[in-house]
């Protein structure tokens, strides 16, 4: 029994959700979603809340049956707040900017690293040692704040690169003499 899965998930006000099949979309302030459900679970609206309900008892029907709440969670939450992750960057030079539609990184190569920004996603940078990736959709936002991770991501040594703002790295001591 997925202790997950069990609960339903409530619809702020402002919020309204349609069910279609297997798809849900989310409609609220900030835009719209929608989630694709996979066909071992069902997805129902009832009393205002979008309830997830499973088709079998086999381990994958379990298994997509909270993943399925939390993804139509997730919906509702992003259209209702949205989402962002704070990037921290640390090294002698490296720094970032945003100008029009390109995140512009010097991060110690012989070239600045432009990043497109995705559609749907806003990125800012108060200072130039932080960026800020904001957006309604939590897997485009995650999915952006790793593929600018990875271009530099931290070393052990000297701390150098970009990480996220809650990322503790775990520092080596280096050469003794």
């Amino acid at each position: 029994m997925s202790r997950i899965g069990k609960n339903p998930v409530s619809l702020p006000d402002g919020v309204t959700a349609s069910v279609v099949g297997q798809t849900v979309k989310v409609n609220g302030p900030r835009g719209e979603l929608s989630f694709t459900a996979p066909n071992e679970v069902s997805v129902e609206q009832v009393d205002g809340k979008l309830a997830v309900s499973p088709r079998g008892n086999s381990k994958r029907t379990r298994q997509m049956w909270g993943m399925s709440r939390t993804m139509v969670a997730n919906c509702v939450s992003g259209v209702v707040k949205g989402f962002s992750k704070t990037l921290q960057i640390s090294g002698v030079g490296y720094r970032a900017q945003v100008s029009g539609n390109l995140l512009k990184l010097s991060l110690g190569y012989s070239h600045e690293v432009d990043f497109a920004i995705p559609e749907g996603i806003v990125i800012t940078t108060p200072s130039n040692t932080r960026i800020v990736i904001e957006g309604i959709d939590k897997q485009k936002v995650g999915q952006a704040a790793a593929n600018i991770r990875r271009w530099r991501p931290p070393e052990p040594f000297k701390g150098k690169g970009i990480r996220y703002s809650d990322e503790y790295v775990f520092r080596k001591v280096g050469k003794k003499k």
